[in-house]
């Protein structure tokens, strides 16, 4: 038996999924709940905008910390110990972020939150990989992305109606329950064999891994905020790109890596790995910008911006298991160049917004890009998880996770650095015209219009620096499209060896015979 999880059976354990995806759905609906409400945090709490962001920016360095100590927890302990774990993490930080009076109470309930949801992201994967044949992980990986796709996408309606109408503590107060029952479900009902694997972590590993992924995910996220001048984030890039390339030498040298970068030698893989870190950098540009445009220059409401975005959630989310079905019968490449291109041609037109496109363009445009990366992402991943060997899926969900996590940052700190330098360009451009054409008139105006005039002035700054970040988005999705021509349906690394030595053995009888 190898160091996965648990082993290949013929009947796939669905009530063990079932349960895994109900802990999986409410940990990534809870990781997108709280951008809408910020403003409500910050005012409530009398804190800054830049100190309230840490409940999102360390959120996601905790995950960023996490996930990659999670191929190591997978082979050395059960699904079971692992789930209740991390379910019990996650449901105790809910509550008490549901109840929490002071700022430092709540940050550190979401770290908390975090922990255990890093956790549970990889072991469902994993489970995922070992308990379906080849031929029907896409189905299984499809039902997977529903989950990983929908939750966040419903965040924003969500947390955009319960802010407008209740306080924000019930952001959580209404997860809890939920997480309290799956907890229970899994006590009761959870349950799986595996060998004891007798295995340490290097300490040297997870300190470099550490400062790291932790150091580039703190320097990417803040570089938007701080600038990318400030010592804070040139500072922490410079520690995590030192720290990482020396934790990659230190795996490749240890007979037990933490996290294995040979995996990378499997082509598709790789591939795979290219494709989605770009993909993930492009998809950010949408759910940044987006809000951007719809609340701050359009001055629509956070309510009417998550229904703006739901028509869009509920196509992906209705796509995924289709578009699994359509993987294990067709393969990747043809969904992922269709998916990719409808999302190129679909992000292009978001860098033509003006300050009167229509809600239901808006919807539309958003609803069909929804719909082409929806095509990308689960069959991308699943097709370079297929040519990795059992033995290393702990590896390769752990890798594909943390390259997420890394490159949703990157894609972050990318689209607002291009946005704000585009909107202060414009910006400068905009007031000489209207200095020029002001000197040209007679009539000079009071100092009520030349307020409006300047807000109206940075309104359109920002949506024309908004448009320029997604332009840039599109350079961004052709390369993904360039690369995705490349792919080809993955066999796993063990047949292939496997079909290498039985030709190996032909050759040998036949030699034997003559």
């Amino acid at each position: 038996m190898n160091n996965t999880a648990t082993h290949q059976t013929k009947k796939p354990p669905y009530g063990i999924i079932a349960i895994l995806m109900a802990g999986a759905f409410v940990a990534i609906l809870n990781s997108t709940l709280l951008n809408i409400a910020l403003p409500s945090i910050n005012k409530d709490f009398d804190i800054d905008a830049s100190v309230g962001q840490w409940l999102v920016t360390g959120y996601m360095l905790v995950n960023g910390i996490m996930i990659p100590t999670t191929a190591f927890l997978i082979q050395r302990y059960s699904i079971r110990r692992l789930f209740i774990t991390a379910m019990s993490l996650f449901t105790i930080g809910t509550i008490v972020a549901g109840f929490s009076g002071s700022f430092p109470v709540l940050l550190a309930a979401r770290m908390v939150q975090a922990s255990g949801s890093a956790i549970m992201m990889p072991v469902l994967m994993n489970f995922l990989l070992t308990s379906f044949p080849v031929e029907k992980r896409g189905s299984a990986m499809g039902v997977f992305g529903l989950v990983m796709i929908f939750a966040p996408a419903i965040g924003p309606t969500l947390s955009g109606y319960i802010v407008e109408h209740f306080d924000w503590q019930v952001l959580f107060r209404i997860i809890a329950p939920i997480a309290i029952f799956v907890l229970i479900f899994a006590i009761a009902k959870l349950k799986d064999k595996k060998e004891k694997v007798d295995i340490a972590i290097d300490a040297l590993s997870v300190i470099l891994s550490t400062l790291g992924f932790g150091g580039l995910l703190y320097g990417f996220s803040t570089a938007g905020s701080k600038g990318w001048d400030s010592p804070y984030v040139y500072g922490t890039l410079i520690i995590g790109f030192v720290s990482l390339i020396l934790f990659i030498v230190r795996q490749l040298k240890i007979p037990n890596p933490m996290l294995e970068f040979r995996i990378f030698k499997y082509p598709l893989f790789a591939l795979s790995a290219g494709i989605s870190i770009v993909v993930n950098i492009a998809m950010f540009s949408a759910m940044l910008l987006m809000p951007m445009y719809i609340q701050t220059v359009r001055g629509i409401s956070p309510l009417d911006s998550g229904l703006l975005l739901l028509p869009g959630a509920i196509i992906m989310g209705i796509m995924s298991p289709i578009t699994g079905k359509l993987f294990d019968k067709y393969g990747a490449r043809i969904l992922a160049v269709t998916g990719l291109a409808i999302t190129a041609i679909t992000t292009y037109m978001f860098s033509k917004l003006t300050m009167d496109t229509s809600y239901t363009t808006l919807i539309i445009i958003y609803s069909f890009r929804m719909f082409g990366m929806s095509m990308v992402m689960m069959p991308v991943m699943t097709n370079g998880l297929n040519q990795v060997p059992g033995r290393l899926n702990p590896h390769g969900t752990a890798m594909n996770n943390t390259l997420q996590q890394v490159s949703g940052a990157i894609g972050s700190a990318l689209m607002i650095t291009i946005m704000s330098n585009r909107t202060t360009t414009h910006a400068t451009e905009l007031a000489e015209d209207a200095m020029k054409t002001m000197s040209n008139s007679s009539v000079q105006p009071d100092a009520a219009t030349l307020a409006a005039a300047k807000e109206q002035l940075g309104m359109k700054a920002m949506m024309e620096g908004i448009n320029d970040a997604f332009l840039i988005s599109v350079g961004v999705v052709l390369v993904a499209l360039i690369l995705s021509f490349f792919m080809k349906r993955a066999t796993p690394a063990e047949d292939i060896q496997s079909n290498s030595n039985k030709v190996q053995q032909k050759s040998s009888a036949k030699l034997a015979e003559n």
